[in-house]
């Protein structure tokens, strides 16, 4: 199947959080670093509604949110703490308009899914959303309607960009499990069925105008789920997949979907060589029998997940370690 991706090959992105509190200063590190495929930095050291739940639960419409000593929960109306979700993403996109307005190749956006949001978001009355099918439909739908009114105001202030659109998924293998604790902690949530985890997330997708990619730095990563909701592009930790997901794997490469992997640490340590980082995503390829010179196009190299526990200066050089593999990938398969 052929897929018209918005990268170029040689391509390398990073997946979204990032350590302080300055959007500009993480913006310009992002553009600098990575120019071929930048993105929009979330910084969860600013508090509560910089972090991936209440982040996005800003975006929801007609859903409110406030945050209990457990965690996030909903709300009868909006109070302070949506109130600091939507302040937060405000300034971040207007320092976006401002840095980066002109930038004219695609641009990536991050949003937590679906079944993240309803893992992590408690009812009125305590238990997580997840445990009720019709509360997650509703959250599904605010979300599908935030998520696309959020796109369309990226385009707005990135008028010659092509939007990427990450949906961050880290929760879903553990919600088809059925291994997601109850608020309590004393037992786990029903497993949800495959055909509506992939029908839910398929609702949030489809609503936005966007290149979508999946996010799920997990095991057990249910790729035929993913791609049968609609995701172009999945993105992985390539040190949690396992050899027996390589048939998965093929397949997701087969139908032309997109492979964002994870394959430079997330946290501070030494950088090993261009060489040591690539060769595990090289074997994968040899692995699987595609030609090489198709690595390059299909896969962007990324760090193994969000960086936020990172120092200033590891983010730079593992951004920098990030787009160096990725043109070293695609320099060797010409």
């Amino acid at each position: 199947m052929t897929t018209s991706y918005p990268w170029q090959a040689g391509t390398a992105t990073g997946v979204g959080s990032y350590p302080g509190g300055d959007p500009a200063e993480a913006l310009r590190v992002v553009l600098g670093e990575l120019p071929e495929m930048p993105h929009l930095p979330e910084l969860p050291a600013r508090g509560p509604g910089a972090d991936l739940t209440g982040r996005t639960a800003g975006l929801l419409v007609d859903m409110a949110i406030h945050l209990e000593p457990s965690g996030w929960r909903f709300s009868d109306r909006p109070g302070l703490d949506t109130s600091r979700s939507r302040d937060h993403l405000a300034r971040d996109l207007d320092v976006l308009e401002e840095v980066a307005g002109g930038h004219d190749g695609p641009f990536k956006i991050q949003v937590c899914g679906p079944w993240t949001l309803a893992a992590t978001i408690e009812l009125k009355h305590g238990d997580r959303a997840l445990k009720d099918p019709g509360a997650v439909r509703d959250l599904a739908a605010s979300l599908a309607e935030g998520a696309a009114a959020h796109v369309a105001d990226v385009r707005r202030r990135l008028p010659a960009a092509e939007i990427v659109l990450q949906l961050d998924e880290p929760a879903l293998p553990a919600a088809l499990a059925g291994t997601v604790p109850t608020a309590s902690g004393f037992s786990r949530l029903r497993a949800v069925e495959e055909p509506i985890a992939e029908e839910t997330l398929r609702t949030v997708i489809e609503a936005t105008d966007a290149f979508p990619i999946v996010h799920c730095c997990a095991r057990n990563v249910p790729f035929a789920l993913l791609r049968g909701a609609g995701a172009k592009g999945i993105s992985v930790d390539l040190s949690l997949v396992p050899r027996r997901d390589d048939d998965a794997v093929g397949e997701t490469i087969d139908a032309g979907t997109g492979l964002l992997v994870g394959a430079v640490r997330a946290a501070d340590g030494v950088l090993p060589s261009l060489q040591t980082t690539a060769e595990p995503v090289r074997q994968l390829w040899r692995r699987l029998g595609f030609p090489s010179a198709q690595l390059a196009r299909l896969v962007v190299i990324t760090p193994a997940c969000g960086m936020a526990g990172a120092s200033p200066r590891y983010v730079r050089e593992a951004l920098a370690h990030c787009r160096d593999t990725a043109r070293m990938i695609y320099e060797a398969a010409d």
